[in-house]
């Protein structure tokens, strides 16, 4: 079989310990790269890249975000969309009230903030954990809604409390807002993903990661060994508050171009917890799978009835919904915990031993 480390011989310890150590991983990846960057663009149509590409992808850095706090570090956190919100209310602030300022710092300094607040609302994670530190952050989630719908200042006191998100551009090209073409604003938010994953990735490689992990494993052993669980933790909860925050930025940015508040709700914030369990906990490659299969799920049920020419009404459409997300979060639980990820492992897995049996 042509899937094989035989013959890929590694000469050094960074290409032994590289992202990707066989070649022909090397080459899937480069042109799942030529996909995105001119396949997608070039051959797809606008509904395609504004609601389907450009949703996904800042929903898979929402994941990415939570995974690292939750599958990596084993954080529970119910908080996701508070975090997006402040990432959101705090790039339309910078934004106005820095016109200088390129959008693409506008987007980091709110992930920044984001991040601040996350270290804040981490603090007690110190002392509590499992449940009980699940409640703490979705304490989180209704304390951030609230100040941003309260507090005027956050909107510029805005009469109507939903303002619009200023336009952008980098290089020349409008990046952001309705008046953004949809392969511009494909390509701002593409940029961001890529790099951002890159990040992530590296970050679960090295000595935070590992760091993260033995909290995860076993908080106490980890500690005997000489992790400091305070600095650990909270760091976790900066680089996961630190993606949400740039991921409410984009969304604002990008997709729905107004700063509100029903846009990070509590369900938000569930819906994401669902894109990691589904997609697999500990995987950065499932934050993307999870992202698209709960985001892409809706809109295959809406489309079959009226494919089949069914009778169902939208609100049972709407109630299938509900049922399948919770079906399929317990038989993922149930049957497959690591999720989507784990049966693409195993997938390559078979593919390696192949035709032997495993």
């Amino acid at each position: 079989m042509f899937y094989r480390e035989s013959g890929d011989f590694k000469t050094s310890y960074a290409a032994d310990s590289a992202i990707f150590p066989i070649a022909l991983d090397r080459w899937f990846i480069a042109l799942v790269m030529v996909l995105v960057f001119v396949v997608v663009p070039l051959f797809f149509s606008e509904y395609w890249l504004i609601s389907i590409f450009v949703p996904v992808m800042i929903m898979s850095i929402a994941a990415i975000g939570l995974n690292i706090l939750t599958g990596y570090a084993g954080q529970v956190s119910l908080g996701t969309g508070g975090f997006m919100a402040c990432g959101a209310y705090m790039a339309y602030k910078i934004s106005t009230n820095l016109p200088w300022m390129p959008v693409v710092g506008s987007v980091l300094l709110a992930g920044l903030c984001a991040a601040m607040v996350g270290i804040a609302f981490g603090l007690p994670s110190l002392r509590i954990k499992g449940f009980y530190l699940a409640v703490a952050t979705l304490a989180s989630q209704f304390f951030l809604l609230w100040l941003f719908t309260r507090v005027p200042w956050f909107v510029n006191n805005n009469i109507s409390g939903v303002p619009s998100m200023p336009t952008e551009t980098v290089f020349g090209f409008t990046v952001t807002g309705s008046t953004a073409t949809p392969v511009a604003r494909y390509y701002f938010v593409l940029g961001f993903t890529v790099l951002l994953a890159l990040v992530a990735k590296n970050l679960v490689r090295g000595k935070i990661g590992r760091e993260w992990m033995a909290i995860r494993d076993m908080d106490i052993a980890a500690e005997i060994i000489g992790i400091r669980p305070l600095p650990t933790k909270l760091s976790a909860f900066a680089i996961s508050s630190f993606f949400c925050g740039v991921s409410g930025a984009l969304w604002a940015f990008c997709y729905i171009f107004i700063v509100e508040p029903e846009a990070f709700s509590i369900d938000r914030s569930f819906i994401i917890l669902f894109m990691i369990i589904v997609g697999g906990l500990g995987s950065i490659l499932g934050s993307f799978l999870g992202a698209a299969f709960i985001f892409l799920l809706p809109i295959v049920l809406n489309a079959v009835p009226s494919t089949l020419g069914l009778p169902i009404s939208s609100e049972m459409i709407t109630h299938i919904e509900f049922m399948v997300f919770g079906a399929l979060i317990v038989f993922f639980l149930i049957v497959e915990p690591h999720g989507l990820a784990r049966l693409w492992t195993i997938a390559k897995e078979k593919l390696r031993m192949w035709p032997f049996p495993h």
